[in-house]
Parts: C-alpha cells; structure tokens; sequence
C-alpha cells in the first residue's frame, strides 16, 4: 500500500517508479478521487458542525421565545439529517475506492534495483561453488528420482499433476533437509520458530498483497478461508494493527510449513519433476523492523539462506531481479540460484525481499520511536531459507552417483539416521 501523502506531493516521481514496472500513469487518477473524497468529507464535516451549533441554538431560541428563528433552525437541522447520511454514505464509497487503487498498485523499486522487463534483465552480483565434473552424464532429477523414491505416477494417480509421492529414503532425506534448515536457522541464526495457521482470513492475505489481485494464484477452502501460499502471510500478519515496542526490533520468525499454490500464472513450466508443484514445504524467514534497519536485515537474511546452501556444498549464484521481475510487494529482492548439473543451468532456490512499508500499511502495523509522540510504519522483509522440494532435487542432481545412487551430504547425515546414501528401491 502507498502513502497518499507522498503522491499528493510528487506525483511525477510516484509514476516515474510504476512505470519501471511496466504500469500505466496513475498518479492523477488517484488524486482526483483523493481530491473528491476530501470534498465530499469537507462537505459533510462542515454539515455536522452546522448540525451541532443550530441544534444548540434551537434552545437558546426557545429559550428567548424566538419561535420563528426555532422552527427556521429546526428545519435547517431536519434538513442535514436527511442529507448527512448521504454524504457519509459518498465519502466511504470513495474511501474505499481509493484503498482499491491504491492496493492494486505494485511497490516502488528503489533506486539501486536494475531497469528491466524480465528475468533476462536480472543482474548477478555474486556466485560460490564450482560445479561439479561427472565421468558421466548426469540425470535430471525427473529420471534419477523415481528409482529412489520420488513417485511422481502415485502422486498423480492421488491428486493429479504437479503433486509427487515420497517414499523411503527419499521421504527421509526431504524431513532431514526440512529439519537442518529449521535447526540452522534458529540455532545459528536467531530465528524465532513459530508453528502457524495455514488456513488465513482475506485480512491477511490482503494484508501481504496477495489480494486483491493474486487471488488466481491461491487456493480457498469452501468457508471462504485461503490455504497459505507460503508461511510468510501467517508470520508477518503476526504484528498486524499492533503498536509494537521499539525494543522488541527487530523481530525475526522462522516456520517450517507446507505451502500451496495454484501456479496458474506457470502455466505449461516446470511440468515435469518437483520443481514447480501445487503443495510442497519451506521454511520460510519473516523479519519486522525499523526502517533504518531494514537494508541490513535483508543482507542478513539473504546471508542467512546462504548458509544453507553452503553447508551442503550446493553451488549457487545470487542475482539482483530487475523492477520488471520482482514480486508486487517487493521493493529490492535477492534470487539465489542453485546449480543443477542434470539441467546444466542455475534455478532459483530462494527469493529475499526487502518489502519496505507496503505490507505494513496494508496491515496497520507500526512501533512509536523512542521521544516521539507519532507512530511509524515498521518495514517488513521475507525470504526462503530455503524451500524444501527444490533443495531436495539439488541434492539429488549435484550428489548423484553413477549406479542410480545419490551420496548424502555431510551436513545432513545427523538427521538420516545413520543412512549414508540413497539406494534404488528394491
């Protein structure tokens, strides 16, 4: 959500931001419904005063046994009773039509994030590992899994396409990566581990951006909640309309949770294998901040999801998305791309994005600076640390053997219970 404020006072530079993201002018239509929804609350603010000094006055009339100067006030009040509720009636109509406009629009890219249309635009700022040399060729995870236990038929026979059965080590080695990332972020990075509703309200949707205009991308239960599509709407609305101490920032939370999306926006990507599926499990970094804090926060959370990939000797490259393919609610985001040699190409493994105040505008969450008397909308960041699904297909291609066997890395072995590799099934 924006600042009205800030387009009244440089409305130019509002549509200079949108454009970068490849939106239309703005800026005007949006005040002149700000403009006339101040009228109207002018009008009707000025009718309520009115309304109050002639009711006083009919007494003092009365009182004076002025009765032709009462019965004139009397209908002057009968007569702003009557229109008033109209008024009232027109101001929330055009409050709730700017919020729409507002809400609609995407955030501002800051200054540092490249021009661009598409990821072909992204720009990489930075890359660890090698990739590793094979005395063979190495498989795609789609033909390597199977074998061990990635049963995409059964998954599909069950719930139909882009949902996959785990089976054995294979469902082993998913719930070891899922509990290393949980440990290593909370342990080692100060995340606070939170267990979280996975069925929300449209407040917290909305609240996170992924209503009004994503909701083709959601999933919704017939009572009319929404299944998360990633743990980053139940962690971030956690501080929503709450004046939060300055103290307690900043705060960061970490939860490990399955996550469902519709992908109707991938149509016809990633359709083979479990890069790209309807439910799959993450664990997801949230961070409330001031705003001064807010751009060391997100190196910190970008350094946190490294760190994941590093312990398990993943090669990967961190990216720098153009305003033309961060998400809407992001104002700078990070990509990490991890190398998988059976695609021979970096695919993204996490997105970290610094959102700024657009969520929390949109939530109502604020901290009141130590000596002042206002409030101030806290930034809020988000980031994957790391998905899970996708992590497991980079083990499996990067440490793939040339027997059909896959080597487990070093840092997962204390949560595989003595297994040391994953074996074809017999």
């Amino acid at each position: 959500m924006h600042d009205i404020r800030q387009i009244r006072e440089n409305p130019e530079s509002f549509d200079a931001g949108l454009a970068r993201r490849g939106v239309e002018p703005v800026a005007q239509t949006i005040l002149a419904i700000d403009e006339q929804r101040r009228s109207v609350a002018t009008r009707m603010q000025e009718g309520q005063s009115r309304r109050n000094e002639a009711s006083k006055a009919i007494g003092k009339a009365m009182g004076q046994g002025d009765t032709e100067t009462a019965e004139a006030l009397k209908a002057e009040v009968a007569q702003l009773k009557e229109t008033l509720p109209a008024l009232e009636a027109e101001e929330k109509e055009l409050t709730a039509k700017l919020q729409d406009a507002l809400a609609r629009l995407p955030n501002i890219p800051v200054d540092e994030v490249p021009d661009g249309e598409d990821e072909s635009q992204n720009v990489e700022v930075g890359k660890w590992g090698t990739p590793g040399t094979f005395a063979f060729t190495p498989k795609e995870h789609a033909d390597l899994g199977p074998a061990l236990g990635l049963d995409f038929e059964t998954g599909a026979l069950i719930s139909g396409a882009r949902f996959t059965f785990l089976k054995g080590q294979m469902a082993r080695l998913h719930r070891a990566l899922a509990q290393f990332m949980l440990d290593t972020q909370t342990a080692t990075n100060g995340y606070m581990e939170c267990n979280v509703p996975l069925l929300v309200k449209d407040d917290a949707v909305f609240g996170t951006g992924q209503l009004p205009k994503f909701s083709e991308d959601l999933f919704q239960t017939t009572d009319g909640r929404w299944m998360i599509p990633t743990a980053e709407v139940s962690l971030t609305n956690a501080v929503r309309e709450q004046i939060l101490d300055p103290e307690a920032l900043p705060l960061r939370m970490t939860a490990l949770t399955p996550c469902f999306r519709s992908e109707a926006g991938a149509a016809g990507r990633d359709t083979r294998g479990f890069i790209r599926q309807h439910q799959f499990e993450k664990v997801e970094l949230v961070t409330v901040c001031k705003p001064e804090e807010s751009e060391a926060e997100h190196e910190r959370m970008v350094a946190a999801a490294e760190g994941i990939l590093q312990a398990l000797d993943l090669p990967y490259r961190k990216v720098l998305l153009c305003a033309g393919d961060m998400g809407a609610t992001a104002r700078k985001t990070f990509d990490l791309e991890v190398w998988l040699p059976g695609q021979g190409a970096y695919r993204e493994i996490s997105s970290i994005s610094n959102c700024g105040d657009y969520q929390a505008r949109r939530m109502n969450a604020r901290f009141k600076p130590e000596g002042s008397k206002k409030t101030e909308f806290v930034h809020t960041l988000n980031g994957s640390g790391l998905a899970v699904g996708r992590t497991l297909v980079a083990v499996l291609e990067n440490y793939q053997q040339e027997d059909g066997s896959v080597l487990v890395p070093d840092a997962l072995k204390p949560w595989m219970g003595g297994i040391e590799k994953l074996t074809p099934l017999s």
